[in-house]
């Protein structure tokens, strides 16, 4: 890593941090996630030298991970599996939803985009609508003969837009603390982290030997779950840890835009960020539905089915306490599934044409 880059490291956290202070004291919600995934996102727009170190984000998805395991209580994984048929409803739906918002996107840019192969329109379109992550869908369609930069640029802006548009929504509305099983592990023990964090990062060094997708989010996840269903209530991770890991996944996601994200297609990112919208409002519908027939609060499941990132939804329900466990299990088993069902769903319904 050369000075140049470390400076512009720095400075970027600096330019973060800053964000979070003052969101602290608007008293915003998700303060140390949106104000430094605002603030950076602008600056890059802008043309600031912004980066993001690689490692820092990992290490922020470690510590989000491992809180995230440690209210996975065994009463907890209980009700998370007496609401199995719940959650393969959902992963239908997101299956569902990704299609549809794929074919809005086709008939909207098809014609006007004809400088785009038909064959490549179709995988551009299919894989920018579909609801999963942004590098795991840039992947599959650069297979499938997709323009990548477009199917990047929708998976950013609607992570974006989902990650600020939900925490607000929860706020203005008054719904937090509805928490009934609260974490396992309250207190911090320096031993008891120590050795959590030497298992869970075991747990996303073999996940990423394993080539699995984001390993240092679901190995430290899978770890600390292991421990807590155990009955092992080794610590708890700090406040200050959970806080500055919200900071840097933030800078992660903002320093992905830049100047020249507005000019590439701007149809093509309005109309993203427009159904973006139109999913939330879906997904609220189905969140609703799926409350109803589980007897779930409304605003776990909203946080469950919206087409967000797994960290992001459950960062957000972690600060608000609206049911951890029920959204990272249905946010986990719905990134699973969409990874191992879209690419043939792409060559099922693609495959002749």
């Amino acid at each position: 890593m050369s000075f140049r880059f470390l400076v512009r490291v720095l400075a970027t956290l600096l330019l973060a941090l800053a964000a979070a202070a003052l969101c602290l004291a608007l008293r915003t919600p998700l303060p140390w996630m949106i104000g430094p995934l605002l603030a950076v996102s602008l600056a890059s727009i802008a043309g600031a030298p912004t980066a993001s170190y690689t490692p820092l984000r990992n290490a922020g998805q470690w510590a989000i991970g491992t809180a995230l395991g440690l209210y996975f209580t065994p009463q907890v994984v209980a009700l998370v599996a007496g609401v199995w048929w719940a959650i393969a409803l959902a992963i239908a739906w997101a299956l569902l939803l990704g299609w549809g918002f794929g074919r809005w996107l086709h008939g909207l840019h098809a014609r006007r985009m004809l400088h785009v192969p038909a064959r490549s329109m179709r995988a551009t379109t299919y894989f920018a609508g579909a609801i999963g992550g942004a590098s795991e869908m840039t992947l599959l369609s650069e297979s499938a003969g997709a323009r990548t930069d477009l199917v990047a640029a929708a998976h950013s802006l609607r992570l974006v837009v989902v990650t600020i548009a939900i925490p607000f929504a929860m706020q203005w509305s008054g719904l937090h603390g509805l928490e009934i099983n609260p974490p396992g592990a309250r207190e911090v023990n320096a031993g008891g982290l120590l050795l959590l964090a030497l298992a869970t990062g075991v747990g996303g060094l073999a996940m990423r030997a394993l080539k699995r997708t984001n390993p240092w989010f679901i190995g430290p996840l899978l770890v600390a779950m292991g421990f807590t269903i155990a009955g092992q209530s080794l610590s708890a991770v700090p406040t200050w840890m959970s806080n500055a890991a919200q900071l840097v996944i933030a800078v992660s996601l903002g320093v992905r835009f830049s100047r020249e994200f507005l000019h590439t297609a701007p149809r093509w990112l309005g109309s993203v960020a427009l159904g973006t919208f139109g999913m939330l409002l879906l997904c609220g519908a189905v969140a609703w539905l799926l409350a109803w027939a589980t007897g779930l609060h409304p605003a776990t499941m909203t946080l469950a089915t919206s087409p967000g990132g797994i960290a992001e939804m459950s960062i957000t329900a972690k600060v608000l306490q609206l049911g951890v466990p029920v959204v990272t299990a249905f946010q986990v088993c719905r990134l699973v599934a969409v990874l191992l069902l879209v690419g043939p769903m792409y060559r099922w319904v693609y495959g002749r044409k």
